[in-house]
């Protein structure tokens, strides 16, 4: 089911097409991940769904809810949120929650459940201005989620934490995402393959590709091969038949992208005994996120 249809949307300043015309839907209790190069287009993006900037032309439509106020059900984090740093945790999402339009009796409902949820329930009298990076991201997501928004846009959420910020942060997405739909960019695919059921690929405003996981695998991933020998391989990788690409080579290991493996195999592995090569590792492989969007970019 549709949550939002984006339409034709386009955002341009001056002659700068930021945003060129794009057409998607984000689907209710999905988790749709934004991926795109520097400059691609992927914060205009969100900022138009957000509400905090108006396009040129299209529409963002929730089905059902037309003609109202769309901010109402979203809630955003920006990648670098401000905060009063003199309010305690608990006072910022008060403030937060009055913005909203919460009425009191919610609001202190409320802030109790998000800060446990999101590990900061033990210092919400703590003031914010102590906080680290991670503890700030924490206290991001419950201010983008005290109105309880149906749809949750995070812009870059992990990319300025350390490993254990960007783990836990991570994993409570992974708890949101059972209540809410989530449309997040990150620079780190890893990440999105972790957690996104769907993904959308731009290029200088435009998109290349989008669909499921499942979808953009099918449609862009080869067969993958691993070899590794004792001795040097040289050069002779690239003559082999069915070999679509020498993905990787090192002196005595090699990742290769192949169009039919069976046939490839056999072909490598003659080759290797005519050679007299000693192999090591002879391993089926598949394309990682970051090598599928590498092809659609056309890096």
């Amino acid at each position: 089911m549709s949550l939002v249809k984006i339409e034709n949307l386009t955002k341009t300043y001056g002659s700068y097409n930021a945003v060129n015309n794009i057409t998607f839907t984000i689907s209710e209790g999905r988790c749709m991940s934004l991926l795109g190069p520097n400059g691609a287009g992927k914060t205009t993006t969100l900022q138009m769904l957000a509400g905090l900037i108006q396009p040129n032309t299209g529409n963002i439509v929730f089905p059902g809810l037309e003609g109202q106020d769309i901010r109402k059900f979203i809630g955003y984090l920006p990648q670098y949120p401000s905060f009063y740093s003199w309010m305690t945790a608990e006072e910022f999402l008060t403030y937060i929650g009055r913005l909203s339009g919460l009425n009191k009796a919610t609001i202190k409902q409320r802030i109790p459940e998000l800060l446990e949820m999101v590990g900061l329930g033990n210092v919400n009298k703590k003031r914010i201005g102590g906080f680290s990076g991670g503890m700030k991201q924490r206290l991001g997501l419950a201010q983008a989620l005290i109105h309880n928004p149906k749809l949750l846009i995070l812009d870059e959420p992990v990319s300025a934490l350390d490993p254990i910020g960007r783990r836990d942060v991570l994993e409570m997405m992974k708890t949101i995402k059972k209540e809410t739909t989530i449309f997040f960019s990150t620079h780190v695919l890893h990440d999105a393959e972790e957690i996104s059921d769907d993904i959308l690929i731009i290029q200088s405003g435009e998109i290349k590709a989008a669909g499921s996981i499942e979808e953009i695998k099918a449609t862009y991933q080869k067969p993958m091969l691993y070899i590794q020998t004792k001795e040097p391989l040289g050069d002779w990788l690239s003559s082999i038949p069915h070999i679509y690409r020498v993905h990787r080579q090192k002196e005595n290991e090699a990742t290769l992208a192949v169009s039919n493996i069976e046939e490839a195999k056999l072909a490598i592995l003659e080759t290797i005994l005519s050679r007299n090569l000693s192999l090591q590792k002879f391993e089926e492989m598949q394309d990682s996120l970051e090598d599928l969007f590498m092809k659609v970019v056309g890096k």
